[in-house]
């Protein structure tokens, strides 16, 4: 059976803003965590919904045409397959967990300084 993992324990160990880890695997998808401050960078996932859940602070989603969703704490919102979105936070750092298929790169076809390898996400593992 698998340990019982402490989600604070998990975000302690999140040193970097923008950089997921990876705390669990069920059914070929990825359970991340991470912490975020400011904007990471406009992509889109293809072929992958995303499941975003704010833990604490406000963690926003702006998307092409103008509009944008805000998450506090408890919220939770679905990126559909293919939308662009802009991930950023209000007011300064902001905790998210968010639910995607393991292979699912983390910006999409985009790569920036902040793009994180799965195998940085899972080098805990």
């Amino acid at each position: 059976m698998p340990a019982v993992k402490s989600l604070d324990d998990e975000f302690s160990a999140v040193t970097e803003h923008w950089s997921p880890r990876v705390v669990a695997q069920a059914n070929g998808q990825y359970v991340k965590i991470a912490r975020v401050e400011g904007e990471l960078i406009w992509h889109a996932h293809a072929e992958e919904d995303e499941f975003f859940l704010c833990r604490s602070g406000v963690f926003g989603l702006r998307f092409r045409d103008g509009s944008q969703v805000l998450l506090h704490p408890g919220d939770c919102y679905v990126v559909p397959r293919g939308v662009e979105h802009l991930p950023f936070t209000v007011g300064g750092e902001a905790q998210v967990l968010f639910v995607e298929p393991a292979g699912t790169k983390h910006t999409g076809d985009v790569v920036s300084e902040r793009t994180r390898s799965i195998e940085t996400q899972t080098a805990h593992l």
